[in-house]
């Protein structure tokens, strides 16, 4: 529900997710500091990790799903001899063992845990059974049967190792459980193993030098919301299409517009394509749209509203 003289706000926040707070915690601060009338996060972190979180704004919100199935980087810090019950520093301890492998043990490891793989969603995750997430099963200690499920790992590399502690660079497919990696990483080893720290630097074409701190946001509230002027705040945001500039544009003429914005589709000139950007005559991006068989018609598309330049109305002949 829409908040009482809430904005409408529209374009995509790269966030510096700080640690022992929630995503939704933040999207939740974030859109009372925009006095947005609608935000969403494009994948969770969980409190004990940082780093990337694009934020979707009003209309953003429509193509946050392409940000989901994206790929995405990570650092991790990984602790060797001590396995979780959450694979990460925040469950209990379920076994201690000795660590005894060597750096070409380890490279080995990594080269089998490496390209298309199979991986098992680990029981504290947000994918639902029955309509709850695991989550909420493992705190009660049910364990439910889950399938492996195809990932793709495109770069898992060792950047430092202390004794027992290692860094990693981690680039990998959507639905990858990070914590789940590293628990196999050291099952494989022989000594177990658990996340410490995790940080995300990446999402699609996001990077993190483009990420903006929170505390940049809280020094901007008191101007901006006691003159009424969002000017310095919304500067902060990226473009509607700005998560999407990889996928293949079409541009449109006025008429082909008109029509898929009243629901029709038109022909096109092209092969079939799943996902389009949609481009107006003055190269406005205003959704997205599929192509089959020579015929383009609309997947989701932007309110006109929030357009740069109104399309005209064709007149009937």
């Amino acid at each position: 529900m829409a908040r009482k003289n809430a904005r409408a706000v529209n374009g995509i926040l790269l966030l510096d997710k700080p640690l022992e707070v929630s995503s939704n915690g933040i999207l939740q601060r974030v859109r009372w500091l925009y006095q947005a009338q609608k935000a969403g996060h494009t994948g969770a972190l969980d409190p004990m990790a940082s780093g990337l979180l694009p934020i979707c704004f009003g209309e953003a919100t429509k193509f946050s799903q392409f940000l989901l199935d994206t790929d995405k980087t990570y650092l991790v810090t990984a602790c060797f001899g001590i396995r979780t019950s959450t694979s990460d520093a925040e469950g209990e301890v379920i076994s201690e063992r000795p660590v005894r492998f060597s750096d070409a043990e380890l490279e080995q490891a990594l080269t089998t845990l490496r390209g298309d793989i199979l991986q098992v969603p680990t029981m504290f995750s947000a994918l639902k059974h029955q309509g709850q997430p695991l989550y909420k099963y493992a705190r009660q200690g049910i364990t439910i049967e889950r399938e492996a499920r195809p990932i793709s790992i495109f770069r898992f590399e060792l950047l430092k190792r202390d004794g027992n502690v290692a860094d990693f660079i981690v680039h990998c497919s959507k639905g990858t459980y990070i914590r789940t990696l590293i628990d196999d990483l050291g099952e494989l080893l022989g000594c177990g193993g658990h996340v410490s720290k995790l940080h995300r630097t990446q999402v699609g074409p996001f990077t993190a030098e483009q990420m903006v701190k929170p505390a940049q946001l809280d020094a901007l509230e008191q101007p901006c919301h006691s003159a009424g002027d969002f000017t310095a705040l919304d500067a902060l945001l990226l473009p509607l299409d700005a998560g999407i500039v990889s996928m293949p544009a079409i541009k449109l003429g006025i008429e082909q517009q008109h029509q898929l914005q009243h629901g029709q589709s038109c022909k096109v000139e092209t092969d079939d394509i799943a996902a389009v950007r949609l481009l107006g005559p003055a190269n406005i991006f205003f959704g997205i749209g599929q192509v089959e068989q020579g015929v383009l018609s609309s997947r989701r598309l932007l309110n006109t509203s929030v357009l740069p330049q109104a399309v005209p109305e064709i007149n009937a002949l």
